[in-house]
C-alpha cells in the first residue's frame, strides 16, 4: 500500500482550514443577525455641525427646538434670546433650531451666521418623532420634557423669561 503523499495531506489541510474559516464567518453574520434583532431601532437626527442626535440619549435633559426663517420677522427677533438661554441653560437643556423652509448645506450655513445662530441647527426636521404636522405660522418652539414627551408647541416668539416658566430650574 503506496503512502498518501504531503501534497496529498496539505491538501486535506487547507481543505479543513477553509471550511472552518466558512464556518467561522456564518456564525459571525449569525452572531451579527441576532445581536440587530436584539437591539431597538434608534432614531437619529443630523446636525449642520455633522453630529447626529439620539433624543434617547438626551433623556434627563429638556430639550427646546425652534423652528426659524431667515424671512420671519418674528424669528429674527427671539434669536438674541434663544442664544442667551441656550448658553444659560446648557447644563439641563439642549436649544436646536431648525430651518423652516428645509435649507441645506452652504445655504443653511449662511442663513445661520446672517441670523447669529449660535446653536444647533438639524438639517432633518425631527417633528416627526412626536407625529406632529409642519405649523403654517413662525416661529415655532417646541419644548420637550426630561422624559422625552413633547410639554409644550409654542407659536410666537419666545423671550427668556417665557421659557424659564416653561422649563423647570432655567434661568
Amino acid at each position: 500500500m503506496k503512502k498518501p503523499s504531503v501534497e496529498l495531506y496539505w491538501k486535506k489541510l487547507n481543505h479543513g482550514y477553509l471550511k472552518l474559516q466558512e464556518i467561522v464567518m456564518k456564525f459571525k453574520a449569525l452572531l451579527f443577525v441576532v445581536t440587530l434583532i436584539g437591539c431597538e431601532a434608534r432614531e437619529f437626527y443630523p446636525l449642520q455641525s455633522g453630529k447626529l442626535v439620539d433624543f434617547d440619549n438626551l433623556q434627563g435633559r429638556w430639550v427646546l427646538i425652534n423652528y426659524w426663517a431667515v424671512w420671519c420677522a418674528p424669528c429674527r427677533s427671539e434669536i438674541p434670546d434663544l442664544n442667551e438661554y441656550a448658553r444659560t441653560n446648557s447644563d439641563h437643556v439642549s436649544v436646536y433650531g431648525v430651518n423652516y423652509d428645509g435649507v441645506l448645506g452652504n445655504r443653511l450655513d449662511e442663513q445661520i451666521k446672517s441670523l447669529n445662530i449660535q446653536f444647533d441647527t438639524f438639517t432633518v426636521d425631527p417633528r416627526v418623532r412626536w407625529q406632529l404636522e409642519k405649523s403654517d405660522i413662525l416661529p415655532e418652539t417646541l419644548i420637550i420634557s426630561e422624559g422625552g414627551e413633547l410639554r409644550h408647541r409654542l407659536i410666537g416668539p419666545q423671550t427668556i423669561e417665557s421659557l424659564s416658566e416653561l422649563i423647570p430650574g432655567a434661568f
